[in-house]
Order: C-alpha cells, then sequence, then structure tokens
C-alpha cells in the first residue's frame, strides 16, 4: 500500500536531519514487503488469487498477521498487489527480451517462443494469467479489473508487434491483425491446457508448430525468410550448451 504522504513534510529535509535512521527504517520496510509478496506470488501460483489471505502468508512467512496486515491492509488489496508483481515479472522474462529482436517476425517469434517457455516453466506451479481468469471472469471488482488491465497491456504489445510485422513487409498487409493475436494466445491457452492438465508431452512441439502454421499463412515471401532465419537462430539458442 502507497501511504498518503502530508504536505506538511519535507522529506528531503527529514533525511538530512537523521540521515541514518530514516533510511534504513524505509529499506528494511520495503526489503520486508519485498519478501511477502515474493511469498504470495508462490502461494497464488499453486493456490490461485482465491488461496490467497493474510493469515496464510503469515504462517509461510513466519511472521504475525498484524505485521503482514501492515504491508497490505487488505486481502484484496494484497491480490491486486501478487498480479502486478506477476505482471512485472513477465514483462521481464517475456517482453524486454523479446523487443530486443529486429522488427518483424523475428521479435514476434521471440515473444511467442518466450511466451512458451514462460508457460513450460509454469506447468507445477500455473500461470496467474490464466488461472486467475478462472477464478475471476465472472467476479466484478478490483482484482479482476488489475487482471484484465495487464492481459490487455500484453495483448497490446502483441498486437503492436504484429502491426509492425506487417509494416516491415513480413506480413500480408491485407491480414487481420485481431485474428492472429487470437490465433497466438488461442496456442498458449491449448498448450497450458494439454501439458498442465492433461500432461501431454507433445504440447510445446503442437505449440510451436501451431506458431510455424500460422507464420506460413498470413507471411510474405520476404517475412518467410526472415522467420526462417529467426526461427533458425532460436533452434541454436535452445540447443547450444552451457559454458562451464
Amino acid at each position: 500500500m502507497t501511504l498518503p504522504i502530508k504536505p506538511d513534510v519535507d522529506l528531503t529535509a527529514a533525511a538530512v536531519v537523521k540521515p541514518g535512521r530514516g533510511v534504513r527504517t524505509l529499506q528494511k520496510g520495503q526489503h520486508t514487503r519485498a519478501v511477502i509478496l515474493e511469498a504470495a506470488l508462490g502461494l497464488a501460483s499453486h493456490m490461485g488469487l482465491e488461496g490467497l489471505s493474510i493469515g496464510a502468508l503469515a504462517d509461510v512467512t513466519k511472521m504475525s498477521k498484524s505485521g503482514v496486515f501492515a504491508h497490505f491492509g487488505s486481502r484484496e488489496e494484497l491480490q491486486i498487489a501478487v498480479v502486478m508483481e506477476y505482471h512485472a515479472k513477465f514483462e521481464e522474462e517475456v517482453f524486454f527480451s523479446a523487443i530486443l529482436e529486429a522488427r518483424g517476425l523475428p521479435r514476434l517469434r521471440a515473444l511467442f517462443e518466450r511466451w512458451v517457455r514462460r508457460v513450460s516453466l509454469e506447468l507445477d506451479a500455473g500461470c496467474i494469467y490464466i488461472s486467475g481468469a478462472v477464478e475471476f471472469d465472472d467476479r466484478p471488482g478490483p482484482v479482476r479489473d488489475a487482471l484484465v488491465s495487464m492481459v490487455k497491456d500484453w495483448h497490446a504489445a502483441l498486437y503492436k508487434a504484429i502491426v509492425l510485422a506487417q509494416e516491415v513487409g513480413h506480413l500480408q498487409a491485407d491480414a487481420d491483425v485481431e485474428q492472429i493475436l487470437f490465433e497466438l494466445h488461442g496456442l498458449i491457452l491449448s498448450l497450458h491446457h494439454d501439458a498442465r492438465f492433461l500432461r501431454n508431452l507433445g504440447a510445446l512441439e503442437r505449440a510451436r508448430l501451431g506458431f510455424d502454421r500460422a507464420v506460413q499463412s498470413y507471411a510474405t515471401p520476404a517475412g518467410l525468410e526472415a522467420d526462417a532465419s529467426a526461427k533458425k537462430a532460436v533452434t541454436a539458442a535452445s540447443t547450444k550448451k552451457p559454458r562451464r
């Protein structure tokens, strides 16, 4: 929770008067909050957002309920903080590294590949975007709003990547951007269902094959050429042995 700053308090002046105490207290509070939030994210991944409670979190972190409550004033606020933390980690692992790739199909493939990898790592825990959608699809309120906002942000990033692929001539100019986005998201939902629920060992390969077929359906000759090079780079990176 972000506490309101009183207008008559000069935080800079206070820090100058007591240079150590206030800063250390602030840092300790931020560290404690980060520890609680990390534990909450772990609980939510396994139990869902509805499985979160101040009491359960206090047990896991070995803190008092009042100590947890001091950082998250309500269960709802805790759930929203977890959604935002999950989104931040998702952006870091999937989005920010992928946008370093060249515009067009190389970037779109990178976004999808990193998304697939993220899902594959969450098979034993769960994707909060997907599990949260099941929990809150028909339950209006701030938690649902936060989930919807985060997912829409991700969709907007994918949408932009698809449009850029059209602009650089990798995707057909008349291709339906919304349809491509729908198909890519559908592949991820199928992957999560088949790999996590059905324990289908071939789900990862099928998701990647689905992306290849989508590219073949919508790409221009230049796009196919660019994507072939990007796919080789992805395959080489995934098979490269780590240095010892």
